[in-house]
C-alpha cells in the first residue's frame, strides 16, 4: 500500500458514515480524496449544514476519474452491494457501513471480486471495539466461564421515524431488520466465542410499529445453533421508544458457559460474572485497550497484516445473516 490511502466517499444516505469519515480525518494513514452523492436533497443537506464537501453528482463517475486506493460506501442499504460491485470491477478497495448488501447473489459476486483481483472488503463493525464487548472478549478468551454453551441478546432499536431518512421504511431499499441490525451480531458472535454459525433454527420478521402504508418489517428475532452445540436466542427490533432514552436491552448479552455467565450491555462500564465456586456476583471494569478499530483493521489486511476483522470473516458474517433474513422472509409470505 502506499504511504497513505487514498480513499474515496460513494453516498451519506445513512448516518452511520459520518463516523467513518471523522476517524478517517484524523487518521495520518488516510487521505480523503472524494465525495460523491447522487441524490440531490441529501446534496443540499449536505452542502448546507457544511458536514461535506460534494465534488462528485456521480459515483461511477467518481470511480472513473479519481485516483483512490478504496471506496467508502455509505449509500442506502439496497444500493450498496451494485457499488461496492462497481468499485471492485475497478480494482478498488471496498470499506462499506453495516449492511454490504441486501442479496446474497451480490455478496456473491463481491466475495468472486476480493478474490480474482486480490481486493479487500472492510465493514464498519464498531460493536467490537465497545467498551463492554472488548471486555467480554478479554474475560471469554481467559476461560472465565469455560465454553459458552448459550447465548441470548437483545438490540432493540428506536424507530426514530421523524430522523430516519424515508428509504429506510422501504422495504424493497431497505432489505430487512435482521440484515440489518443483526450483521453486527453474525460478526460478534464468532468474534467473542471462536465458535461459527452453524444452523438456522427459526427466524420471523413482521411489523410492530410500522404504519400500514409502510414495507418496511420493523421487527425480527432468529434462533441460530454454533459449530459446538451452543445456542443463540435474539432479537433485533426496532421497538425501543423513541423519547426514554437508551434501554438496558439496547445489545445487552446474556452468555452462558459451563462454568458460569456473564452479562453487560452496550451502555455499561463493567462486565457482570457469575462464576461457579464464587458466591455471588463479580464485576470486572472494561479494558483501557479495546484493540484496532475497522479501519485500521482494513488497512492491516491491505498492508498484508491481517487482524481479526478480515474480508473472508466480513463475507462469512454478510452470509450469514443475509441466509437468516431470508429463512425470516420465507416464512412471512
Amino acid at each position: 500500500m502506499k504511504l497513505k490511502l487514498k480513499l474515496a466517499f460513494a453516498g451519506f444516505r445513512h448516518n452511520h458514515i459520518f463516523s467513518l469519515l471523522n476517524i478517517a480525518k484524523n487518521n495520518p494513514a488516510v487521505e480523503i480524496v472524494a465525495c460523491a452523492e447522487e441524490d440531490a436533497a441529501t446534496r443540499t443537506e449536505l452542502e448546507n449544514s457544511g458536514k461535506v464537501n460534494i465534488t462528485h453528482t456521480s459515483i461511477n463517475d467518481m470511480l472513473d476519474t479519481v485516483d483512490c486506493d478504496a471506496v467508502a460506501i455509505g449509500d442506502c442499504y439496497a444500493r450498496r452491494g451494485k457499488i461496492a460491485i462497481a468499485a471492485l470491477e475497478r480494482n478498488k478497495h471496498v470499506l462499506s457501513d453495516k449492511p454490504i448488501c441486501t442479496k446474497l447473489s451480490e455478496l456473491e459476486q463481491i466475495e468472486a471480486l476480493t478474490k480474482a483481483k486480490n481486493l479487500c472488503l472492510g465493514c464498519m463493525f464498531d460493536l467490537r471495539t465497545a467498551p463492554p464487548v472488548a471486555g467480554a472478549k478479554q474475560l471469554l478468551d481467559a476461560g472465565i466461564i469455560g465454553e459458552v454453551i448459550q447465548i441470548q441478546f437483545s438490540a432493540q432499536h428506536r424507530l426514530s421515524r421523524k430522523s430516519r431518512p424515508s428509504w429506510y421504511f422501504s422495504g424493497n431499499m431497505h432489505g430487512g431488520t435482521i440484515n440489518d441490525i443483526g450483521s453486527h451480531v453474525a460478526d460478534l458472535i464468532p468474534f467473542l466465542t471462536g465458535w461459527q454459525i452453524q444452523h438456522i433454527n427459526g427466524a420471523r420478521t413482521w411489523k410492530a410499529f410500522a404504519r400500514p402504508e409502510e414495507t418496511f418489517n420493523d421487527a425480527g428475532q432468529f434462533m441460530l445453533t454454533l459449530d459446538n452445540g451452543c445456542g443463540v436466542i435474539g432479537d433485533v427490533s426496532y421497538s425501543s421508544p423513541d423519547t426514554t432514552g437508551t434501554l438496558p436491552t439496547y445489545w445487552r448479552f446474556n452468555i452462558w458457559g459451563r462454568n458460569g455467565m456473564i452479562e453487560f450491555n452496550y451502555a455499561d462500564q463493567f462486565i457482570t460474572a457469575y462464576i461457579n465456586g464464587t458466591a455471588g456476583k463479580s464485576t470486572f471494569a472494561v479494558p483501557a485497550d479495546r484493540g484496532p478499530d475497522f479501519l485500521t483493521e482494513f488497512i492491516s489486511e491491505i498492508s498484508g497484516t491481517p487482524g481479526s476483522l478480515t474480508t473472508a470473516s466480513i463475507i462469512t458474517a454478510s452470509r450469514n445473516i443475509l441466509k437468516v433474513q431470508e429463512y425470516a422472509d420465507r416464512a412471512a409470505e
